[in-house]
Order: C-alpha cells, then structure tokens, then sequence
C-alpha cells in the first residue's frame, strides 16, 4: 500500500505550511501528493508549484471539479502539468453536487450523472491520446459543438501540444454505487471520500469487477497523539460541513454515502442540525464510531494496529491528511 499526502483546498487564504510538507512527503518516500478545489483555490496552479520544488513524487487533483472547465480546458492543465514535471500528473476528477455545480459554477447539474461523467472522460482521454481531432456526438460534451445556440462553424481540433503520456492515469472521485461501478470500467483509478476498512462490503458490488492495476486510493485523516478524542474533532468538524452543508436537504451525496455505511439516522441529525444554523450541535452529532474507523489517530502503537486493516482491503493508496510532519513521519515507518 503506497502513501500519499491529501493536501485539500485552501481555507482563508494559502496554508504556508503545505509546501513544507509536500517536500518532507517525498523525502519520506510519500508516493503522491494530491491538491483540491471547492469554491475559493482551484487545484492545478498549487500543485503547479509544488512541482517546481520537488523531483520525484506524483502529483494528483483530488478532485479537480468538472463543472469548473470544459473537458479539453481540463486536458490542458493536465498534459501541461504532466510536461512541466516530467511526467508526474496524475489526474483525479469529480462531478461535484448540484448545490455547487448550480450555485458557484452556474451551470445546471447533468441530468444524468453518469452519462456526463462518461462523456467528460472519453474527451480527456481523446486529448491525450492526440490520434485525431477530438469528436463525440454526446448529450453533455460534445465536439465540436452541436447546440441550438451554435453557429455550426465548429472545427474537430486536436492539441497543438503533444501530451507527454497517452496514458496520464485518470481517477474518479465517485460516492453512488452506479458511479463507483462505472468508474472502474473508464477511469484507472478511484478517490473514495470515506472509506472504512471495517465496511468494505458496502462497495463489495461496485468493485466486483476491478481490472489489473486500477488503483484504490481513499483519504483519512492522520495524527499522531495521546488524545484520541481531541485528534478526532477536525474530521468530526469537516464531517459536519460536508454532510450538512455540502448539499441541498433532499440532494446530498455525502449524507447518502454515510447512510449506506450503516449511520443513516445519524447522517439526517447531523444534516437537520447544521440546515437549522445550529452548526456546533451538528458536529458534536457526528457519530464517533464513523469518525474513528474513517481516520487514523492516536498513539503510535494504535495507529499501526488500525493500519494493518486498511491493508487488508482492496486499498491501494492510502491519502493521508496529516497536520505535521511528524505523523507523516511516523506512518512512513509504520507502513515500510
């Protein structure tokens, strides 16, 4: 099981710790760090710098959000990226909820996810592929475009720029069981955003099929303390914020996910409480349990027992989102 660190998006303003510790990852021998985007930093231009300060790790967006660019702008940055760090994008996309998607992009959200998500890739991989001009006659994407609106003067094009790698690795940040399935047949990876080791058979169905080499590649928190509830209450709050504000009250993917993994009561508490302005109640009424087996905090000696369970899974990558340097210290030593 590789290592990599889960740097996220930026809060306020830019984080000035997060380029130190990309540059302790790789010296640790981290495998990958990976960048988001929700409303505020996008994901490419930080990762962009964190590849002008180091040599050998892999970058990857988790996830870069495809209502923020059409399918070709996103093979842009990626083959760019790919070019300017020899080699080493990796890129991981997400669809997003249609709180965001309509709200902050302006966009309406796909009628049909599934079929958008289909039609988003197959465009990225024929940038990538640069065999010909890029054509789909598609419901969402198409090329050239086909629309009422149109003047019907588009041309198929293809980049100007040779991609570096026809076979730059896309991965899907997928949460509904149709997706998940689907991502395994066109994408070379998945970005679990909660993944518990001790509940492996809710996606058992969904990754009945994996191909050789898909990668697996879910985030957890990680912290290195003698509190184990004081290490929990940050994924406890961002818990909170993702299942309570992170989407409309009767279209939330994040709430669905942690209902199917057996917490569906606790989910619409944390939902209704955080919907009401009572966003304190809400975090406190995030189940411990999930918190837990969805993280990896504690003292050393716990950690490396939880961590023997992430191994047993079909868990290829783990995404560690960790505070300080010495907890991404310690899981190096721990998972050598």
């Amino acid at each position: 099981m590789r290592l990599g660190l889960a740097l996220g998006y930026w809060g306020r303003r830019p984080d000035p710790a997060h380029l130190e510790l990309a540059r302790e990852a790789e010296r640790l021998g981290y495998d990958s760090v990976w960048t988001a985007e929700a409303w505020g930093s996008d994901a490419f231009t930080p990762l962009a710098w964190i590849a002008a300060h180091t040599s050998r790790i892999r970058l990857g967006t988790a996830v870069a959000q495809m209502a923020a660019r059409s399918p070709t702008a996103t093979a842009m940055h990626a083959l760019t990226l790919d070019h300017l760090s020899g080699g080493r994008m990796m890129l991981g996309l997400g669809l997003s909820g249609p709180q965001v998607v309509e709200g902050w992009y302006g966009r309406p959200f796909p009628a049909s996810p599934l079929t958008a998500t289909r039609e988003y890739v197959d465009v990225v991989r024929q940038v990538l592929a640069r065999e010909g001009p890029v054509e789909l006659a598609g419901r969402f994407h198409s090329h050239p475009y086909a629309g009422p609106d149109g003047t019907g003067t588009g041309k198929p094009l293809k980049p100007i720029t040779h991609p570096l790698r026809a076979d730059l690795p896309v991965l899907l940040g997928a949460e509904g069981p149709k997706n998940i399935a689907q991502t395994t047949r066109i994408a070379d990876g998945w970005l679990p955003l909660y993944w518990s080791p001790l509940r492996t058979d809710v996606h058992a169905a969904s990754l009945a099929s994996l191909p050789e080499g898909f990668t697996v590649a879910p985030m957890a928190r990680a912290r290195v303390c003698d509190d184990v509830a004081e290490g929990l209450l940050p994924v406890k709050a961002m818990l909170g914020f993702y299942i309570g504000g992170m989407g409309h009250a009767a279209r939330n993917f994040h709430a669905d996910l942690m209902a199917r993994m057996g917490f569906e009561e606790e989910a619409r508490t944390v939902q209704e409480l955080f919907l009401a302005g009572r966003r304190e109640e809400a975090v406190l009424a995030v189940p411990d349990a999930f918190v837990d087996e969805i993280s990896l905090v504690g003292p050393r000696e716990r950690i490396a027992e939880r961590l023997e369970l992430w191994r047993k899974g079909p868990v290829t990558d783990l995404l560690v989102t960790a505070p300080d340097p010495g907890t991404l210290r310690v899981l190096a030593e721990l998972n050598a």
